[in-house]
């Protein structure tokens, strides 16, 4: 089974053996609750093909998953949420099925192990406080977590979707992430944050148990520029530490806060790019919406907490979102070239902060979501920029020109969002 390991650049993750690994992810955040054995090695199957290598799985039930016929508990259910002092061994027996079927596809799982709804004094806690674990029931829960399945050497979430507005909500998490560290030292560990937020306490982002950084930019369609600019903010802190954007629009997920639309495969193509040439090049996870809920023809879907999002595609259908397509593109683009190390360049003189420009050694890498001409500051290249129109995968070759210290680079004939490569 894989281990990964923090490169010595402090910039990507690899390999024990040493190999580079780009971290590609699905979200299924609701896999252990509802998704049969069969339906999931289908699941499996699918994303293996497409040369996805992460799953991030919520290991509690999602409280804002779709809700369907079987649905598994890892507690004994009370009138008021859970007994958490009572495990349902089943429950987690069926997980460790899950986890061992995806390792042996060839996939790393990286589990969360408290959404903030089950911490006091987070966002989800406030709008529904009954399903908070006791501060006691945190040892012997991370313990179970610890039992069933560190030995396939998974990442760990410590938190998910969380906001630390208290010093009781940042205890809860250390006593989780220190006690997962001194059962599991061989896991990486990291925090799934709130959207959209750029920072973290002084006492976890200083933590030595900290392996990388994660953010969201999110499903607020007014947010879309956090793709970029939570990337820089990352990208800065100390210690450095790889930067990964675990949470973009998903494929199809309608707009936060009910506003009317859908984030399309371009929107969420646009943020996977924007995040890695801006700072989070460590890799980019996928969403599509109907695939994290698990959500089925005959499922029921829907709250008025939260986000609130319209309702989900089947899964089924969900699966097969082009958007994936073009993840896949993304990780087998930069690991064919070797791209794991890539450096934000603030060359673009153009009035758009949307064309996002990455340097490693002689390449140069940039995203342009709308057709333009382009100009850069500095000599660039010799004579040729490629440009791959990233939907149909069209590409040519454009003519550099050089002056007065900049580089333009005119309009293509694509209509589509595009990748330039310039070699110097």
């Amino acid at each position: 089974m894989r281990e990964l390991k923090i490169n010595d650049n402090k910039k990507h993750l690899q390999t024990s053996e040493g190999e580079s690994f780009f971290y590609l992810a699905d979200t299924v955040w609701s896999a252990f609750t509802n998704i049969n054995l069969t339906d999931w090695a289908y699941y499996l199957d699918t994303r293996a093909k497409q040369g996805f290598n992460v799953l991030q799985i919520n290991i509690l039930p999602q409280w804002d998953r779709s809700h369907g016929h079987a649905h598994l508990h890892p507690f004994e259910q009370t009138d008021q949420g859970y007994n958490f002092h009572q495990l349902n061994e089943a429950y987690f027996e069926h997980a460790e099925t899950m986890v061992k079927m995806a390792v042996e596809k060839g996939f790393t799982p990286a589990l969360v192990l408290l959404w903030c709804n089950y911490v006091p004094n987070t966002w989800a806690s406030q709008l529904i406080d009954t399903m908070i674990m006791p501060k006691a029931a945190i040892l012997p829960y991370v313990e179970t977590v610890d039992k069933y399945f560190s030995k396939y050497n998974p990442i760990y979430f410590v938190s998910g979707d969380t906001d630390f507005e208290t010093e009781e909500t940042i205890d809860y998490y250390l006593i989780a992430l220190n006690k997962i560290k001194e059962l599991a030292p061989h896991c990486l560990a990291t925090l799934h944050i709130k959207g959209r937020l750029a920072s973290l306490p002084e006492q976890l982002q200083q933590h030595h148990h900290l392996d990388f950084y994660l953010y969201q930019s999110g499903h607020n369609a007014s947010y879309q520029e956090t793709a970029y600019t939570v990337a820089e903010a990352f990208a800065q802190k100390t210690p450095q530490r790889p930067v990964i954007n675990s949470e973009p629009c998903y494929e199809m997920m309608g707009y936060s806060r009910q506003i009317y639309g859908r984030f399309t495969r371009f929107d969420v193509r646009k943020a996977a790019w924007q995040s890695i040439l801006s700072g989070a090049s460590a890799g980019i996870t996928y969403g599509a919406h109907g695939i994290w809920s698990w959500h089925d023809i005959d499922s029921r879907y829907g709250t008025s907490l939260g986000e609130g999002f319209v309702t989900p595609y089947p899964w089924r259908t969900a699966l097969a979102f082009n958007g994936a397509w073009d993840y896949s593109f993304i990780k087998r683009f930069i690991s064919e070239r070797a791209l794991f190390s890539l450096e934000p360049q603030d060359i673009i003189l153009n009035k758009t902060n949307e064309i996002r420009a990455a340097k490693q050694g002689t390449t140069l890498l940039i995203y342009v979501p709308y057709n333009i001409n382009i100009e850069l500051t500095g000599k660039w290249g010799n004579k040729l920029a490629n440009v791959t129109e990233l939907e149909t995968g069209h590409r040519a070759d454009i003519p550099l020109k050089h002056s007065d210290g900049t580089t333009q680079i005119p309009m293509h004939y694509f209509t589509g969002d595009c990748l330039y490569l310039i070699e110097s």
